[in-house]
């Protein structure tokens, strides 16, 4: 079966303003990778919808969502915090950044595609329940999550979230709901200086120290992730796909590299074969270092497309 490609033209309009890290050149960065690379006419290609208000609702509260859809500018740029901002097209990219989420669990749970990976834009994983914040607006990947527990009827999934930074808004909304296992690697001390709380056997979180390379992640995956993920037998797989980890990455200090990247998607097949019948969906989050990401990114897509 295929592996889906979901975006939609409006990723490309978020705009945070110039010299922002979270900048649309991320995903042209992606996507020229992709073609040069020879993968892209492999892929199964969809366009995003909007994620409806009820879809929304299962992660996030009827208020929050209000409050994003009024503070959408007309004009200019408004601040939510200081590193997220929305622009007059944010509304609308978040709002298909999530729907991207529900059309590829739609074709993954209904077995049209194998796997997918949603080349978004906003990110997610930073955005809790009731707060906006790291350049996140809508939680993209617990929206998916939600979508397969809520209208497809899965009885257990799995989030497994590579980015650099500690995917707390994930954490936020989960946490309590034994059928969501999370499991992580984070740099730790850095933003947003959470993921050492938690002492839920469903919230696997690994800090990584400053400095650590693919020895420190491999052996975390392999200590801590595949068997947390071998007990929680999930029925789909989701990827926080961030590329920051990456050694080459201006906004933090872990030394990950493309091979890593590969590694890492093949061990996640594996359990997505063994349990899942090999479905995995997966979202773009960080990842700035523009040539770093289009070849990570790349060699993530490449297994997906080979699993």
């Amino acid at each position: 079966m295929p592996t889906a490609y979901i975006t939609h033209p409006s990723s490309l309009l978020h705009d945070m303003g110039p010299y922002h890290p979270e900048c649309p050149d991320r995903l042209r960065a992606i996507g020229d990778r992709l073609i040069s690379a020879g993968l892209d006419s492999y892929l199964m290609h969809h366009t995003a919808p909007a994620a409806k208000r009820n879809e929304l609702a299962r992660v996030h509260g009827a208020g929050y969502i209000a409050t994003i859809e009024a503070e959408a500018p007309a004009s200019g740029l408004h601040y939510i915090d200081p590193d997220t901002a929305m622009c007059p097209d944010s509304l609308t990219a978040a709002l298909h950044a999530a729907g991207a989420l529900v059309l590829a669990t739609d074709l993954v749970m209904r077995g049209e595609c194998r796997s997918a990976f949603c080349a978004v834009r906003p990110p997610g994983h930073h955005a809790e329940r009731n707060r906006a914040m790291g350049f996140c607006l809508f939680n993209n990947v617990a929206v998916g999550a939600a979508h397969a527990l809520e209208a497809h009827g899965a009885a257990r999934v799995a989030i497994v979230d590579f980015d650099v930074h500690h995917g707390n808004g994930t954490e936020d909304i989960f946490t309590g709901d034994d059928r969501v296992l999370m499991v992580s690697t984070f740099q730790h001390p850095l933003y947003p200086y959470s993921g050492t709380e938690s002492d839920s056997p469903l919230m696997v979180n690994v800090p990584l120290a400053q400095g650590s390379g693919s020895e420190a992640f491999r052996d975390a995956v392999r200590e801590h992730w595949l068997p947390a993920l071998a007990r929680h037998r999930p029925e789909i797989i989701y990827i926080s796909a961030g590329f920051d980890a990456h050694r080459e990455d201006p906004l933090a200090g872990l030394k990950l590299t493309e091979a890593d990247y590969a590694w890492v998607t093949r061990e996640l097949i594996g359990v997505a074969s063994e349990h899942a019948k090999g479905r995995i969906v997966s979202a773009l989050e960080g990842g700035y270092a523009l040539s770093a990401l289009g070849r990570s990114a790349a060699e993530h897509v490449r297994e997906l497309l080979m699993g």
